[in-house]
């Protein structure tokens, strides 16, 4: 399955397992809670879905790497106690507490959550010093003597052998414990993702143009080669950087990422035409409704390849355009909620500037606590910390005029809002106008051919594109959209006649 599915599926897993019956106890015994075992090539995300799964759940997460574990460290050490059977003392060998389960221990005292997900992984290339331990691990959940915490769920992750020397296959009796899911690369379910995670646009571009590209593991005379979504993430973080800092990132820049010296030149040579058409075709002034003669011809003696290019940075462009009116919507959405609290606050409080200044340590607080718990989505931080500020802005205003009245204190907050609203007001509209523009373009320039097919495509697998189209109406994209359906229709049933 792809990894959107094997996410919605462990989260569904957590769901199970965490459920309480009447008296309290999970519906499903611990005992009886089959750990998960995430097998998939590598690179293709499984550490950071289960960081994700945890932030989304509210629960905690402690991750571990078990190759880098020795049996002391995973078991504890062995130390002598005394013990007395039957009036006669004994010497009994105990083990100290197993690193791994104290530190779950330490992230339910740390963060408070008493119930989260013990992520191993590599688990099928422990070494053979600590295999035994293992079955003993997913069968009784627990390292020696010292059990995982009820309410901790195990993930455990490994490689299939094709991919790495060091595993170890499974045996039926160890298999038979764990619940298996199998993951598969899949660039269409990782788009979705990359849109709503920012990866740079000519990614995105690129591998919507060649997908074959985005997961490849090739074993040569010369070694490994390979691509991974891993290396295509953490190189986009690096073009974003290089672009502030108006440094050009060149095939060997490229390949320190894209270890596969195929790709990483071609994807180098798709960049450099990628920036040269950022430059030359000017999308901001097309979103602006300026549509030049010199564009247009330009365009109808550009290859399919360079149309499609100069498609992917207009998307680019109006996805930072949505994101932003998005961060808007939400900022105002808890900013109003705020203030809610703060009317009823000032029922009860000393003045209208200290009901203030206490919703604001509340929301630091806030804050604070799903820091610490590693609870926070990089979403909202943004939202929280714009938040903090604005109401730190409007604590300031009432300290410049004195208004300590909670009546006048109040009337101040609630203009400073309407402003706030009138702002959000105005990106909606801008926003809807430069989609407007970008169709505009896109009808001047390609009409109803296989550009806009793509351009619309693009726009359904978007996140933000779709939360602005499902919240404001455009005529345009409900049109196309049509067209796109019947075409995705008419193909899949010639497809099934071809397999009849």
């Amino acid at each position: 399955m792809d990894i959107k599915r094997a996410k919605q599926e462990i989260k569904d897993t957590i769901s199970a397992y965490l459920l309480k019956n009447e008296y309290g106890e999970y519906a499903i015994p611990s005992l009886r809670q089959r750990p998960i075992f995430l097998i998939g090539a590598p690179g293709i995300g499984k550490t950071q879905i289960m960081e994700q799964i945890a932030k989304e759940c509210g629960i905690g997460i402690v991750s571990y790497t078990i190759t880098h574990h020795t049996r002391q460290s995973a078991i504890g050490l062995p130390f002598i106690s005394k013990h007395i059977y039957g009036e006669k003392e004994y010497s009994v060998t105990e083990y100290t507490m197993s690193e791994i389960v104290a530190s779950v221990y330490d992230k339910i005292e740390k963060t408070g959550l008493k119930e989260g997900i013990l992520f191993v992984d590599e688990i099928n290339c422990v070494s053979e010093t600590l295999a035994p331990a293992m079955l003993q691990f997913l069968q009784y959940k627990c390292f020696g003597n010292h059990k995982i915490p009820e309410g901790w769920i195990i993930v455990t992750a490994g490689n299939p052998p094709e991919y790495n020397k060091s595993v170890r296959e499974f045996d039926v009796v160890t298999m038979d414990r764990v619940k298996k899911i199998e993951v598969q690369p899949e660039f269409s379910v990782w788009k979705e993702y990359a849109y709503k995670s920012n990866i740079h646009g000519a990614i995105i571009s690129y591998l919507t143009a060649k997908p074959s590209y985005f997961y490849q593991m090739e074993m040569t005379v010369d070694g490994m080669f390979f691509s991974t979504p891993r290396g295509w993430e953490d190189l986009s973080n690096m073009l974003y950087v290089y672009e502030k800092q108006e440094k050009e990132a060149d095939w060997e820049v490229v390949v320190q990422y894209i270890q596969y010296p195929k790709i990483a030149k071609d994807f180098a040579n798709y960049l450099e035409l990628y920036h040269r058409y950022r430059s030359d075709y000017r999308m901001d002034e097309v979103l602006e409704g300026k549509i030049n003669e010199r564009i247009k011809k330009k365009l109808n003696h550009a290859s399919f390849d360079e149309r499609l290019s100069i498609v992917s940075i207009l998307l680019a462009k109006l996805t930072e355009q949505f994101r932003q009116a998005y961060r808007k919507e939400k900022e105002t959405e808890v900013l109003f909620k705020c203030l809610k609290r703060y009317k009823n606050n000032l029922e009860f409080g000393k003045d209208a500037i200290s009901c203030l200044e206490e919703i604001k340590e509340q929301e630091i607080e806030t804050l604070e606590y799903k820091k610490k718990a590693e609870l926070l989505k990089r979403e909202e931080k943004y939202i929280f910390s714009r938040t903090i500020q604005t109401l730190e802005s409007y604590t300031m205003v009432l300290k410049r005029e004195n208004l300590y009245e909670k009546e006048e204190g109040f009337e101040k907050i609630r203009s400073l809002f309407a402003k706030e609203k009138e702002s959000y007001t105005n990106l909606e509209d801008v926003t809807e106008k430069i989609l407007e523009n970008a169709f505009d373009f896109m009808e001047i320039m390609f009409g109803n051919r296989q550009e806009m097919v793509s351009f619309v495509t693009e726009l359904n697998a978007n996140f933000y594109s779709m939360w602005f189209l499902q919240e404001y109406s455009c005529e345009r994209y409900y049109q196309y959209n049509k067209n796109v359906l019947f075409e995705e229709r008419e193909q899949n049933l010639l497809k099934r006649i071809e397999n009849l």
